[in-house]
């Protein structure tokens, strides 16, 4: 991954943003919009597309751009660095191989506890019964 390839390619949007601000939120367009196409980008593999595009389906649209909006910020200088500083994190972190999960057992001690809480449940609810609590056996 080359980000000051894709750092070329993104294209960022100023719009007004809600929230704090007073008048200026009436005024100033301080929220970002970063717009990256995964698809048609050159600073990512063909490889690195594809597993970009699995792990980050729910975040991309249906022709592949990314879109991160921010507007945390009061200003817009601001908000462009938490937004570039955000785009890299999700990319790298979509770039990240997960590690295989090794399957364990549980132990004889953790068995046992399980066996043992769910003995004094079943005898919990045998003296809740009738029979019990009348005195008759």
């Amino acid at each position: 991954m080359d980000f000051k390839t894709i750092l070329s390619e993104i294209i960022i949007k100023a719009t007004r943003s809600g929230g704090k601000g007073g008048q200026n939120v009436n005024k100033v367009s301080t929220r970002i919009q970063l717009f990256y196409d995964v698809v048609n980008s050159n600073g990512i593999s063909d490889e690195e597309k594809k597993l970009i595009q699995h792990k980050l389906k729910n975040k991309l649209s249906d022709v592949g751009v990314l879109l991160i909006d921010v507007q945390e910020d009061r200003t817009q200088l601001g908000n462009k660095k938490i937004a570039l500083k955000k785009i890299e994190e999700v990319l790298t972190n979509a770039l990240k191989k997960n590690k295989k999960r090794i399957k364990t057992l549980a132990s004889a001690g953790a068995k046992r506890k399980r066996i043992e809480g769910k003995k004094m449940q079943g005898e919990k609810k045998q003296l809740r019964q009738k029979k019990y609590l009348a005195g008759e056996e």
